[in-house]
């Protein structure tokens, strides 16, 4: 997975798999999500990232199973 920011246009791109893009659904104004021929994720492209998505602030986590 890849993350990439543009910030002449404010636009961020997280790229999930480099598999050829089919279909691109508008799931909102500023957010959109390129889907491959079995209609799974490619990419997500935020619009106005600065504001929707609090860019340029970002964290990553990762949680492993929870042990009792």
């Amino acid at each position: 997975m890849q993350i990439k920011y543009f910030s002449d246009t404010d636009t961020a791109i997280i790229e999930f798999t480099d598999r050829p893009i089919s279909e691109t659904r508008e799931l909102s104004e500023n957010l959109y999500m390129d889907l491959d021929v079995d209609g799974n994720p490619v990419n997500l492209t935020v619009e106005h990232a600065r504001t929707t998505a609090q860019l340029p602030n970002l964290s990553y986590e990762q949680f492993d199973k929870a042990t009792a």
